[in-house]
């Protein structure tokens, strides 16, 4: 009997790679990209690049077990009082990860072809900044801190609860995608939340930084 269900073939481990890399590149190219605001506007300062970095692990709840798949409806962060729907977007013609329409700041947007939230692996949220007129959803989300809560309701009827444990500002230039974007420890239901951060350069029309913040599955309630 065939045991290509239990080993996948050569080629098979390739395109996953493959479609791995890809994606990675393209969520570097999105963080390159200006997702905050518009051409040619001048948005604030969202906190110079920094790194809070990881906290001693011994400080944070244990990593609960991963859920099943289902579809994120809501995100809730009470820290920042972010209370915002969830839609699934897709990639751009640039092949970068293509975050909610500029008229929709209070929505955030999560990569529909990637990991859901509360499953295996790190599931992807983007969310802009600020707009020409006001701030969006993720404008204070540099300043969370390890420890804090975010919630992601979802179809199922569950809400999966995650505890930050990394909260980091990363400079574009030398921008490692992997490992802003990877999961940070295998078998985890991670999550990250991700924005525009440090100043707005004019020159080249989009910020100086990614807010990346990583969280882990640590709850769950109906």
């Amino acid at each position: 009997m065939s045991d290509d269900h239990e080993h996948p073939t050569l080629p098979g481990r390739l395109t996953t790679v493959l479609a791995w890399a890809l994606l990675l590149l393209g969520l570097w190219l999105w963080g390159r990209a200006l997702t905050g605001v518009p051409q040619g506007t001048g948005g604030p300062a969202t906190g110079d690049a920094f790194a809070l970095g990881p906290v001693d692990p011994a400080l944070l709840p244990r990593a609960a077990e991963p859920l099943g798949d289902a579809l994120p409806r809501r995100v809730d962060i009470p820290r920042l009082g972010v209370r915002a729907p969830v839609v699934s977007r897709g990639l751009d013609a640039q092949g970068a990860v293509d975050p909610p329409p500029f008229d929709q700041p209070g929505v955030v947007g999560w990569y529909g072809a990637g990991t859901k939230p509360g499953a295996r692996g790190a599931a992807l949220l983007v969310g802009h900044v600020d707009t020409t007129t006001r701030p969006a959803v993720f404008y204070k989300l540099s300043t969370l801190q390890p420890g804090s809560t975010v919630r992601v309701v979802r179809s199922d009827g569950k809400v999966a609860a995650f505890t930050v444990d990394d909260v980091r500002v990363l400079p574009r230039v030398g921008f490692d995608a992997h490992q802003a974007y990877g999961p940070h420890r295998a078998g985890r239901a991670e999550l990250r939340l991700i924005t525009c951060g440090g100043t707005f350069d004019r020159a080249s029309h989009s910020y100086t930084a990614n807010v990346v913040v990583s969280a882990y599955l640590t709850g769950t309630t109906r």
